[in-house]
């Protein structure tokens, strides 16, 4: 079976497709270690949004630009799949997230993490934008990989 970025929602929530969409290419764009992708990856938060990614916390297209560039320098490939999605309620912007992480370090190492996430959407000239998102993950998980 292909690799879908695709997502489970609540039956019966209707959620703007934009927001699926979005999901859908923002972990596209993660799984990518380019610079184009990086450049890409900032573009998915508004100006001023902050980025919490374990204990690391950034604020702006800047700092958030660099934090990005950062979890690529020992990962070789990773591969998301946002397994679900939880909108807080019809037309929320708030989402909460659960997936997986399978990663393949540059020294040939492998890791499978389980991660959940808390985002703040924002729609800017048309496009949903994340204003906050902070990722919760087993950093140990990285430390014991095979």
């Amino acid at each position: 079976m292909a690799h879908t970025y695709a997502s489970e929602y609540p039956a019966g929530l209707n959620v703007d497709h934009g927001i699926k969409t979005f999901f859908e290419d923002f972990y596209k764009i993660s799984d990518t270690g380019t610079e184009e992708a990086h450049e890409l990856y900032a573009d998915q938060f508004t100006a001023d949004a902050t980025l919490v990614m374990a204990s690391k916390v950034r604020k702006g297209r800047d700092e958030i630009l660099q934090i990005r560039k950062g979890m690529w320098e020992k990962v070789a490939s990773r591969l998301h799949r946002p397994v679900k999605i939880f909108p807080f309620g019809e037309g929320a912007e708030e989402v909460m997230l659960y997936g997986t992480v399978k990663y393949v370090l540059k020294d040939g190492r492998k890791a499978d993490v389980e991660w959940g996430a808390r985002a703040n959407l924002v729609k800017e000239e048309g496009k949903w934008k994340m204003g906050f998102y902070q990722v919760y993950l087993d950093t140990a998980a990285m430390q014991n990989a095979k």
